[in-house]
């Protein structure tokens, strides 16, 4: 398992040479379930610097639509990667990129309707998300956003049942999401960028940064050498099989912005 090192060790060298930076969103761009200024201004510095931002997260389809229109990012990949939007400000265009055709999809929801009922009767103080009406492909389990408390057993329950169903199960510092499918963060982040941005990250993935905190980033962790956890990942490194090479200072938004710093430093 990889050794976190602190921020202030990552060279100068590697971050110079940066083209991009992707980010988780909760509780890695939001502190108390909101993003402070600082990190718009962040995410604005790093673009107007030439950097691509591109959020990614397990937040719905819903939520991304809008995340792609109204803030200063590129992109962003959804649900945990089982799409991407890229809006373009120039056609007024928003282009989406589905891992599963519609029809598949269907399927799947009513697949998970059966395990969500199952959850809920099954694991006490867990609740369906608030952002599961905005949801195309996934089910989220909340155990820490608008509940709070549950034990770490009400985890590993849910997503033993998930899994009983032959469904993919990842923990987020909020929520279990669970979906049908072998995709993850990082298989729809690399098409993505291929699809949008004519970027194979097999060949690149020296010019991009991640940053995350929980253990849905782990795929990106492990194919980023440039891959950073905010401090709160510490709280979640166990359940992570694969950690980042660099720690910030600070949790949450703080921490994003302390990378974003970094980057800044040495990026001319």
């Amino acid at each position: 398992m990889t050794t976190l090192q602190p921020l202030a060790e990552w060279p100068r060298s590697e971050r110079a040479g940066l083209k991009g930076v992707f980010a988780d969103i909760d509780d890695t761009l939001t502190t108390d379930g909101r993003i402070p200024s600082s990190v718009y201004l962040a995410m604005e510095r790093l673009r107007h610097r030439g950097l691509l931002v591109v959020p990614v997260t397990g937040r719905p389809a819903g939520w991304c639509d809008m995340i792609a229109r109204t803030w200063p990012v590129d992109a962003v990949v959804g649900e945990n990667g089982a799409m991407a939007f890229c809006y373009d400000g120039a056609t007024r265009k928003m282009r989406r990129l589905y891992v599963d055709p519609p029809d598949v999809r269907l399927e799947n929801r009513q697949r998970l309707s059966v395990i969500q009922e199952e959850i809920l009767k099954s694991v006490s103080g867990v609740q369906v998300a608030a952002d599961q009406p905005y949801r195309e492909t996934d089910l989220a389990i909340d155990f820490n956003e608008d509940v709070s408390g549950l034990p770490e057993a009400a985890i590993d329950e849910t997503l033993a049942i998930f899994e009983k169903h032959g469904a993919t199960a990842k923990v987020s510092s909020i929520h279990v999401n669970g979906w049908f499918g072998t995709y993850d963060k990082l298989t729809t982040t690399k098409h993505l960028m291929t699809q949008f941005f004519d970027v194979s990250l097999d060949d690149a993935a020296a010019a991009y940064a991640y940053i995350g905190d929980s253990p849905n980033d782990a795929p990106m962790f492990k194919f980023f050498a440039n891959s950073v956890g905010v401090a709160n990942l510490l709280a979640l490194q166990d359940r992570c099989p694969d950690l980042p090479a660099w720690i910030t200072p600070s949790a949450r938004s703080a921490g994003f912005v302390e990378m974003a710093d970094a980057i800044l430093e040495a990026v001319r």
